[in-house]
This record gives structure tokens, sequence and C-alpha cells, in this order.
């Protein structure tokens, strides 16, 4: 199985993305139960919701999972 997650860029200029992406890629070897498993586990422990799921032809599955990015604005002015 493996995961990768698409960075956010931050700060001034970065673009107003309002979800960040993480694809889950499953080998056709690796059982269906153990990567739902898997799923279960970003989306209780890490707010991941399923996006989408693809099978393709040979067994191979990709999932995509998305969660919402919450930009933080400062509420307190610091004068130095």
């Amino acid at each position: 199985m493996r995961e990768t997650l698409t960075p956010t860029q931050s700060g001034p200029g970065a673009p107003l993305r309002q979800y960040e992406y993480l694809e889950i890629t499953v080998s056709r070897d690796e059982s269906v139960p153990t990567a739902y498993q898997r799923l279960r586990e970003h989306a209780e422990y890490g707010k991941w919701e399923l996006a989408r799921s693809t099978l393709y032809m040979g067994g191979h599955r990709k999932y995509v999972m998305r969660r919402k990015v919450l930009r933080v604005q400062r509420t307190l002015e610091i004068y130095s």
C-alpha cells in the first residue's frame, strides 16, 4: 500500500485551495478488508473523506481522500 499526500502551499500568494488530497494505492495482492480498514482509520482519525475510488484492470485500486484546509488568521496584532 502506498500513500501520497499532495502538499498545500500557505502564506501570501498561495492558491486558495479548499481541500488537500491523499492518494492511497493498493496492489492486487492486498486484501480488500485491509484496504478498507486503512481508509476507515484515515477517515476517523485524520478527518479525511473518500472523494474517489478507482479499480484498474489487473486488480489495482486507487483511493483519493480529501479534507478541508483550515486557514487560521491572526486575530492579535503584535507590535515590537
